[in-house]
């Protein structure tokens, strides 16, 4: 049996003892109605002060410990459930990370294995170039003779840039000389017997001129592209 029932049940007994006391002392006369404060009231008063807490107010205080608990447990799941996403998010962001590594390390594979394979073919195609030995020589070259030789010498995609370039310093006059500074042929070497270290017929043929150009233009800028892009920005190379 629980507290509050035996609490209960002594109550309820008091009750009843007090109950007959008092109609014992109704037929008896006044010495039963003194005689009923005594032993009985202090009995169920005694009862009385053991149910210190009353039924009502119990269940409230059970309610509320329930409430606290269930108030607790949220917050503990709460918890639990961010840490859940925190980490899910960690976990996460570590995978992006490494996936944009293996992204950005293959681009730059793949960048890589283009410049070797540009190069190359660029290597490829200078080598396909005609010599300035193998073409024949002439005792005189007209503009359109002197720029088939250079077609002939150059790689296809420097071509145009190695043109424009010459079109500026001589307009393929391949004995241009420049009266102040000295500078000769077709890409304007300065001074003109730089270009003998390409060929000791280098003021009358226009191939040894483009063959030194060319060795000029690659050593210096890379490529006569190279050149040309500088040419641009300073109007000199």
């Amino acid at each position: 049996m629980s507290r509050i029932s035996v609490r209960g049940f002594a109550v309820a007994s008091a009750t009843a003892v007090t109950t007959v006391g008092a109609v014992v002392g109704v037929a008896a006369g006044g010495e039963q109605q003194q005689s009923s404060s005594d032993p009985i009231e202090a009995t169920a008063a005694d009862s009385t002060l053991l149910a210190d807490i009353p039924a009502g107010q119990q269940a409230v205080a059970q309610g509320a410990s329930l409430t606290q608990q269930a108030d607790v447990q949220s917050t503990a799941a709460d918890a639990e459930a961010k840490k859940s996403a925190e980490e899910a998010a960690r976990k996460q962001a570590a995978k992006d990370a490494k996936a944009k590594k293996a992204a950005a390390d293959k681009a730059a594979a793949e960048k890589l294995a283009k410049e070797r394979e540009d190069k190359k073919q660029e290597v490829a195609s200078r080598s396909a170039s005609r010599d300035a030995g193998s073409i024949p020589k002439q005792a005189s070259y007209t503009i359109a003779e002197t720029q088939s030789i250079a077609r002939q010498m150059i790689p296809g995609d420097q071509f145009q840039c190695f043109s424009n370039i010459v079109d500026h310093e001589s307009g393929w006059n391949y004995k241009a000389t420049n009266a102040s500074s000295g500078a000769y042929g077709l890409v304007q070497a300065l001074p003109g017997s730089k270009m003998a270290s390409a060929g000791a017929d280098w003021q009358t043929n226009p191939a040894t001129q483009i063959k030194w150009g060319l060795n000029y233009m690659n050593d210096r800028y890379g490529s006569p592209c190279g050149a040309w892009s500088f040419w641009q920005a300073n109007n000199w190379y």
